[in-house]
């Protein structure tokens, strides 16, 4: 099975401080929601997934305090019933507190899995959703819900199952509604936005 791309920087600050994800293996993983900023002033509030052991290396974390991370975007489903039936989230592997602009940079190739759909927004926009699959070594895939606009999303409505996607873009968080058993609940989806489409070298087609 070939091992797809997926990496992702992001620097930002955190949202709240850490807090425990789950254990596996023995190991402790905390989540980290960590605000970022986009160009328009728009946020992303997106899920950063560490181990405890990572984060013994830093200073105590606050909201408000600082991070970088390089990582990759995993998912998984979730079977509990309750809020998102797919966890997005971003594995980090290695942490700093550097300063700077925020960021979120992400390089990601894989295997189209569901026919594209594009589509108009109410606003006269062309959209394409798509779902890419990317595999991690060892036989595992992250399946992750891709938007493109515009030229792009005419270019990715041409494309067919099956069919590799090699991109450049950014993890976005976006809040919706939805209504269960007769209530409105506040959701959030996490989506990757594609910039441009590149070759599996990472050189824009």
């Amino acid at each position: 099975m070939q091992t797809n791309n997926n990496r992702i920087f992001l620097r930002g600050r955190l949202a709240a401080p850490p807090a425990l994800s789950h254990i596996n293996h023995g190991v402790e993983y905390l989540l980290l929601p960590l605000s970022v900023c986009r160009l328009s002033g728009a946020e992303d509030t997106l899920h950063v997934v560490a181990s405890r052991e990572q984060l013994s290396a830093l200073p105590p974390l606050e909201a408000g305090a600082p991070l970088s991370v390089w990582g990759e975007v995993r998912t998984f489903n979730n079977r509990s019933g309750v809020g998102s039936k797919l966890v997005v989230s971003v594995f980090a592997k290695t942490l700093s507190q550097e300063e700077g602009e925020d960021e979120n940079r992400l390089e990601l190739s894989g295997t189209i899995c569901k026919p594209p759909i594009l589509r108009t927004t109410p606003l006269g926009r062309t959209i394409c959703d798509m779902i890419l699959a990317a595999n991690r070594r060892y036989g595992r895939a992250d399946y992750l819900p891709c938007i493109a606009w515009g030229s792009l999303a005419y270019r990715c409505g041409a494309m067919e199952v099956g069919d590799r996607l090699a991109l450049e873009g950014r993890l976005q968080s976006r809040v919706y509604t939805k209504e269960v058993d007769g209530r409105t609940q506040e959701r959030t989806a996490f989506e990757v936005s594609i910039m441009s489409l590149t070759n599996e070298n990472g050189y824009i087609d």
